[in-house]
């Protein structure tokens, strides 16, 4: 065996050895976070913690009903307002990206997707609580949808380039309207990694903390009034942390661990999509 290919392997194996290393080292301080969600936080599941509203100091009991349902309540009205806006700009994207308008819509998308989100709270704060005089579900939810239309702008944009041209042309040669041709052709083939991109979305929007502070607030009780103050489980976690109350920080690591085991499963989910549309693809 000539030394050169002695060489090449002994580097190879250093390089694989040196990236299990560092794989191990960044699973270090993942594994030790959830370690200590759950273990901290395991032990206050239960069914009314789920389904009852929260006590007040030295009272026993109590849950994050209200804020489990504000967080569904919050980001289903974000979708609402930024699933057709980021799926529509995605498609514009991919159709229309090269005119002026299209580069300008991608350079705000792009810029956006880099906004912290404390920034965007503070331009709903401005834009929405401050002309209603209120904090509400709805400037929560417009925050929450800002924060939404650059990934699913940029990840529709992608996903509908991956289509075939063919269909298109075929759809066109068939005298199909081109308006009809990108909803009922192209983005029904790209359906399925469009859902994946819309679950990854809605993770990051339902884990967000800050903007709410600044729009939506929260709520000790159950509203599903748009224009009213909302509890959430970001809000919660982060009211329950900041008390001087061993109590309320029981029930932060519980609420911790809910919003870990919502915000895990969404993301599961688009992993499990993704790798059934690549299946399906082959």
């Amino acid at each position: 065996m000539s030394s050169a290919l002695v060489r090449r392997r002994a580097v190879d194996r250093l390089m694989t050895a040196l990236a299990a290393v560092a794989v191990a080292v960044a699973l270090v301080p993942l594994a030790s976070v959830l370690w200590l969600v759950v273990s901290r936080g395991a032990a206050g599941l239960s069914w009314a913690f789920f389904t009852h509203l929260p006590t007040p100091v030295g009272e026993p009991g109590g849950g994050i009903g209200n804020a489990l349902v504000g967080t569904l309540y919050l980001v289903g009205l974000a979708c609402l307002i930024g699933l057709p806006v980021g799926i529509g700009a995605g498609v514009y994207l991919a159709e229309r990206g090269d005119s002026p308008i299209g580069r300008g819509i991608r350079f705000t998308a792009d810029v956006l997707s880099g906004v912290p989100s404390i920034v965007v709270g503070v331009v709903a704060y401005g834009l929405i609580v401050v002309p209603m005089k209120r904090f509400s579900a709805i400037a929560g939810a417009v925050a929450l949808a800002i924060l939404m239309v650059p990934t699913l702008a940029r990840s529709t944009e992608e996903l509908v380039r991956l289509v075939p041209g063919a269909l298109r042309e075929a759809s066109l040669a068939l005298g199909v309207p081109e308006w009809k041709t990108s909803l009922r052709v192209v983005l029904r083939t790209a359906l399925g990694g469009i859902v994946t991109a819309v679950l990854i979305a809605v993770a990051r929007a339902a884990g967000e903390t800050a903007p709410l502070l600044f729009t939506a607030l929260n709520n000790q009780y159950w509203n599903l009034k748009p224009d009213q103050p909302t509890a959430s489980l970001t809000v919660q976690i982060f009211n329950y942390a900041i008390s001087p109350y061993e109590d309320w920080h029981a029930k932060a690591w519980t609420a911790a661990l809910v919003l870990l085991l919502l915000v895990g499963s969404l993301n599961l989910l688009a992993r499990f999509l993704s790798r059934s549309r690549l299946r399906s693809q082959r």
